[in-house]
Order: structure tokens, then sequence, then C-alpha cells
């Protein structure tokens, strides 16, 4: 089975590609999905949230207080670092037993929605890595619109993450989305089309391991 990673920046529009990918009938594991799962009422992120950030970032009925924890882990590396080890073994946990169902299922081709690929040390773990990309003006101007933030807070919400510039450089395909929506969705159909239907690299890569799929000698780089 054919793995391929979909990753880019905050607010970069990987969600509208996502989508784009799902109507053409392509299934789809979306790691903000599975997280928001683990973090909602009686989900098992919440006992380890709680017992590393305390009760203040939980409202007194229970729920998770999402502002007050994104106040605490964003703008601090130390504190997104703890979020982060919490949520991300939990999360590729449920990646993997995703996975497995559909490779029981028989299906040739799965998308991983991941847009902490890099940042969770996953990109060895698929055959093909999608970055989709947006200058940062763009970016902070659909974060201020979409979330309400301030510039400051959008920009912090950037920074948490790895550079775009590395993860263009990383990936095998770059999608920017800073252009007319159906040139974009024409690109990115191209893209998975290419990608869904080309063979299981084969051949030698030092360095990248499939522990997803042990039938998968290595896969080339950009």
């Amino acid at each position: 089975m054919t793995l391929i990673a979909l990753t880019g920046g905050i607010a970069c529009g990987k969600s509208t590609v996502a989508e784009w990918f799902r109507q053409e009938g392509a299934t789809v594991i979306d790691a903000d999905a599975i997280s928001h799962a683990l973090t909602q009422r009686e989900g098992e992120a919440l006992p380890l949230i709680r017992k590393a950030f305390g009760n203040e970032v939980f409202h007194p009925d229970g729920e998770l207080n999402r502002a007050n924890l994104a106040k605490k882990a964003f703008g601090d590396e130390g504190m997104l670092a703890k979020l982060n080890g919490i949520l991300h073994p939990l999360v590729l946990r449920r990646m993997e037993e995703e996975i497995e169902k559909f490779r029981t299922a028989g299906l040739s081709a799965v998308v991983l929605d991941v847009p902490l690929l890099y940042e969770a040390g996953l990109e060895n773990r698929v055959n093909w890595v999608i970055c989709v990309s947006a200058p940062e003006e763009l970016q902070i101007k659909r974060l201020t619109a979409r979330d309400g933030l301030t510039q400051k807070q959008a920009k912090a919400r950037i920074r948490s993450q790895w550079p775009l510039q590395e993860k263009e450089r990383r990936a095998d395909d770059v999608i920017r989305t800073d252009q007319p929506p159906e040139e974009v969705r024409a690109q990115a159909l191209r893209i998975y089309a290419a990608r869904a239907n080309h063979p299981k690299p084969a051949g030698s890569a030092p360095g990248r391991r499939y522990p997803f799929d042990d039938s998968i000698a290595a896969c080339p780089t950009k």
C-alpha cells in the first residue's frame, strides 16, 4: 500500500487540498481530527494534559479549555514540546490502527493528512510527501480572519512549526496556494494521481525506513 503524506504550514490550505483528494475518491487519515478526538470530553489525552498543565487549562465542567492551553503552549518551546510529547505518540498509534485497517481492506493508496509530519519525525514512514505552502503574509491574513488571532499570535503559531522553506525542500512535491483556486486544484489532483498510481518506489535511499510497510525498500527523494 502506498502512503502519501500531505503536510505544510498552518493556514496554507492543506485542509482544502485534502478535501479535493477526498472528492477524487482518496482515503484520508486526518491527524488533526484524531488529535481533536483525543482531547474531547473523556478523551484519552485529557488526564495526561491535566497532569502536565494543571487545572487551569480545563473548564469547570471538565472540557479542555483550548484557548488557555494554546496560550500556554504557543510561544513557549518547552511547553509546546511537552504537549507534543503527549499527543504525538497517541495520534501515531491511532494512525497506525487506521492504516492497518485500510491495508487489510486491500486499499492501494492512503493519504495521511499530517500538519506536523517533520516535527513528529514521520517523513521516513511514508512513500511520498506533498507539501502545501503559502507566503507568510497570506498565512497571517488567513489566521487573523479565520481564528481571530492578532498578528503577534498568528506569527507565534507559524513560528511554532518548522520553516516552510525546509518542508518544501524535503518534500517530493510542493503545492502553493497563493494562485487562483482552479489552478491550484488542477495541480493538486495531477500530483495526487501521479503519486497514488505510481508503483511502490524501489531502490535504495540511505537512512529512510518504512515501518508501516515492510515491503517497501526505499523511496527516492526530491
